[in-house]
């Protein structure tokens, strides 16, 4: 469960969001708003990387203020740029390098990276320069260094922009299997249409909270 109670988020002189009270407890639930409308705000304080002004922000039944630390272990987070977040030089160095900090002997570490690559189709580029990998396949990767962790929610800014429609639909289809909550900032609106809730955020204020066809209906309209 997420839940947000008038939660406030200024930002020097601008206020990014503005008095949000919001429980999220559905499966897969889509974010979808204009450029600076406060999705990528409202993405990043589910797992502490932003903190409200005020308000609260819930997850999993913690607070963000107080255990941020213990979220990020519990809420992955991928970025809209997988670049950001490869940081070893091949591609089953850069999952491993995720489970540094988990106390595994070196067999475990082994058993789930290849694990992980094999359920993402990454496993013949285990020892790949990860940073060469296509646009497609780094998404993967980032994806498959954020899954290694086990997450209980899996939250992605923007996950396809990057992507071609090839691309785009596999992260689609691998969306449709994961068992874990899911939070996706998305401008791909082919992306929320099997989700099971849409909101949408226009400067600062969700003015639609609603199953995907109708929610994406009304951004239609307010886009126009």
């Amino acid at each position: 469960m997420i839940e947000l109670a008038d939660v406030h988020v200024r930002l020097g002189q601008r206020d990014v969001l503005c008095g949000l009270t919001v429980s999220l407890p559905e499966r897969r639930v889509g974010m979808i708003g204009a450029n600076g409308s406060g999705k990528s705000t409202f993405a990043r304080l589910i797992n502490g990387l932003a903190r409200p002004s005020s308000g609260a922000v819930t997850v999993l039944g913690l607070d963000t203020r107080r255990h941020a630390a213990r979220i990020r272990r519990r809420v992955g987070f991928l970025f809209t740029d997988p670049d950001a977040q490869i940081v070893m030089p091949t591609v089953a160095e850069d999952v491993a390098f995720s489970l540094r900090r988990k106390g595994l002997s070196r067999e475990e570490v082994e058993r789930r990276v290849q694990e992980v690559l094999t359920r993402y189709g990454l496993r013949e580029h285990a020892d790949h320069p990860a940073h060469h990998l296509s646009g497609g396949q780094k998404q993967l990767l980032a994806l498959c260094s954020v899954m290694v962790l086990e997450p209980d929610i899996l939250v992605m800014d923007e996950p396809t922009t990057l992507l071609d429609l090839r691309h785009s639909r596999q992260v689609a289809d691998l969306l449709r299997g994961l068992s874990q909550q899911v939070v996706v900032v998305s401008h791909d609106l082919a992306l929320l249409e099997d989700f099971d809730r849409v909101l949408v955020l226009d400067r600062g204020r969700i003015v639609a909270d609603a199953a995907p066809e109708a929610a994406i209906g009304h951004y239609r309209k307010i886009m126009s």
